[in-house]
């Protein structure tokens, strides 16, 4: 039932467009839209019509001419429920897929401490040691929370994880067809030499009119710093360099007695 009624939102919405909009590129962003609705009602459904998930991740990888072990990079996006694999090329990332993410816990903000329910947001790389391919929750790769920056602030927690079975306390739950795609490419760019895979979490699209509608809010200050690290890679499209300096996030900043790096625990 809930397949059908993916199906029966993605044939309203494209025969909306293409009787009110003409324009292509106005097509494609009314796609994009129906593949949102349809990843709140069928995830796994959603990943199928946006990756052709019916072919394995090789062979989509191969028609956009990457491979199983190309430096990875990835961008959650609490709000939205979307998480971005880039891969390089050249030196220069490029958007491979954007998967649905099944569920994340808590609200908009970082995790401040063990138990609080909290998704983290922020700067992490994962390493690895700390992939886990036989997760209780399908397949996992542990973020590496707390990190420097987290640990300067007295935040605590453990176990925060990348993960399938759609089942979130903390974590970020991917659908098991989804986690696959992503745990293959992590894992193959950190066995084909990439040190660590940057993750960085963020509560929303870091548009400049999200973040001036959270003025006065709590996390401002904090989420105005994440977007100093998000916007350096919009513009350069090679991650940041993060490290915490002076109880702040600073990026691709020479390391000093003052600035430590943000690494894999």
């Amino acid at each position: 039932m809930r397949r059908l009624l993916a199906i029966v939102v993605i044939l309203v919405l494209a025969a909306c467009a293409s009787i009110t909009i003409l324009r292509p590129q106005l097509l494609q962003s009314a796609s994009d839209r129906a593949i949102r609705v349809v990843a709140l009602i069928a995830p796994e459904l959603a990943i199928s019509l946006r990756h052709g998930a019916a072919k394995p991740v090789s062979a989509r990888l191969g028609e956009r001419g990457f491979s199983l072990g190309a430096a990875a990079f990835i961008r959650i996006f609490k709000q939205e429920s979307e998480l971005e694999v880039w891969l390089s090329r050249n030196g220069i990332y490029e958007l491979f897929a954007t998967y649905p993410i099944c569920t994340w816990s808590g609200a908009l903000g970082p995790k401040i401490a063990e138990g609080d329910g909290q998704s983290p947001e922020g700067f992490y790389a994962v390493d690895l040691k700390q992939l886990n391919p036989n997760s209780a929750y399908y397949r996992a790769f542990n973020l590496g929370f707390p990190n420097a920056y987290d640990r300067a602030h007295g935040r605590t927690g453990s176990f925060l994880m990348v993960h399938g079975d759609c089942l979130s306390i903390g974590c970020y739950a991917m659908t098991d067809k989804g986690i696959d795609d992503i745990y293959a490419i992590v894992e193959a760019a950190l066995r084909e030499g990439q040190r660590e895979v940057p993750v960085h979490a963020f509560p929303f699209r870091m548009t400049g009119d999200k973040l001036a509608a959270t003025e006065g809010h709590r996390w401002a200050a904090y989420w105005a710093n994440l977007k100093e690290g998000h916007d350096l890679f919009e513009t350069t499209k090679t991650p940041p360099t993060a490290s915490v300096c002076g109880g702040r996030y600073a990026f691709d900043a020479s390391i000093s007695g003052q600035c430590q790096r943000i690494a894999s625990p």
